[in-house]
């Protein structure tokens, strides 16, 4: 299985945090349907959807929610597979607003198959 090395998990991750900035609703699908698996589930402390439906929900609402903010991929670390990463939430070029942790692991096809949100700063938190 080629999502076990490293580089791919790393190159998934930077997919799965696209979709989160895609704003155009037939491309961010385009995006969720070829890195998520169809079964796929998401659960952060605000959230938990399974499929790729309640992954396109869930994106199209906290881009609703935080417009013209973008996300960024912190550094990368995998084993087998699985990935852990930071990302940063905020308008472009300036300093992050929200910073999360995220777990993703991938399926045999190399797919999101789960992805564990864990948020770390939160303006008013």
């Amino acid at each position: 299985m080629t999502a076990n090395l490293p580089t791919d998990l790393g190159q998934l991750a930077a997919r799965y945090l696209a979709a989160w900035n895609e704003t155009d609703p037939a491309a961010r699908r385009k995006l969720i349907d070829e890195a998520w698996a169809e079964d796929g589930r998401y659960t952060d402390p605000l959230a938990a959807v399974t499929g790729r439906e309640g992954v396109d929900a869930l994106i199209g609402a906290a881009q609703g929610q935080f417009p013209g903010l973008v996300f960024t991929l912190g550094p990368v670390d995998a084993h087998h597979d699985i990935a852990r990463f930071t990302w940063n939430l905020g308008p472009a070029g300036e300093e992050p607003l929200i910073i999360g942790f995220d777990v993703l692991v991938a399926d045999a096809e190399g797919r999101i198959a789960s992805v564990h949100g864990f948020l770390d700063r939160v303006p008013g938190a």
